[in-house]
């Protein structure tokens, strides 16, 4: 996205777009983070709270690569809730996946389709034991940016989604977080630090749990 109109288009796939409020700073995220303050704390208003329950725990992951280990070195800040993090509902899980980590080809595994997420490499095993974390319904959230090389553009919502289907997860939404404001009818670009000139979003797959696995 760069200096444009703001345009609609049909989709087959459910999309919304979120700016930030008059009166929200759109700072840069410190590595490896992915999101602005203002789109975590829409994230919460959004997913986290429901009428009439306890809100709902957030528990965000900064993903810096996808090697066999990465779940003992990926940050996980967990939300202070009022009631001393003693709520019982399942948490949402918001996962950012930093550019310079973005899944490059097909995903990789050492095992065969009966032992399927059981300790795979890169994106499928995180899939497989993400689900695992959710009940039913649970909701996964993976933040991710596009990078450009050499003047290709790297897009992994492809992959991201496939893979997450094959984990079990059905895919709900398509949020375009914007890094900008909009003036009248066009969006004035306040890109995050490092990104490659008119690159000025993020993307936010919506995800849910289905079902159970073994």
């Amino acid at each position: 996205m760069a200096n444009s109109r703001i345009t609609t288009a049909p989709s087959p796939l459910s999309t919304s777009i979120w700016l930030p409020g008059p009166r929200d700073v759109d700072t840069s995220p410190a590595f490896p983070a992915v999101l602005p303050d203002w789109a975590i704390d829409k994230i919460r208003t959004e997913f986290t709270h429901r009428p009439g329950h306890q809100p709902a725990p957030l528990w965000r992951l900064a993903i810096r690569d996808t090697d066999p280990d990465m779940d003992v070195h990926t940050p996980c800040v967990a939300d202070h809730l009022p009631d001393g993090g003693k709520s019982r509902r399942t948490p949402v899980i918001l996962a950012e996946l930093h550019p310079d980590t973005l899944p490059a080809g097909a995903p990789h595994t050492h095992y065969g389709t009966d032992e399927q997420g059981a300790i795979d490499d890169g994106w499928p095993g995180f899939f497989h034991r993400t689900h695992r974390l959710l009940r039913a319904d649970g909701l996964l959230l993976v933040a991710a940016r596009q990078r450009r090389d050499a003047g290709a553009l790297t897009d992994p919502l492809g992959l991201l989604i496939a893979t997450a289907r094959t984990a079990g997860f059905r895919y709900l939404q398509h949020i375009v977080i914007v890094h900008g404001h909009a003036v009248e009818d066009r969006i004035v670009p306040a890109p995050p630090e490092g990104a490659p000139p008119g690159l000025i979003h993020s993307d936010l797959l919506v995800l849910r749990a289905e079902g159970s696995r073994p």
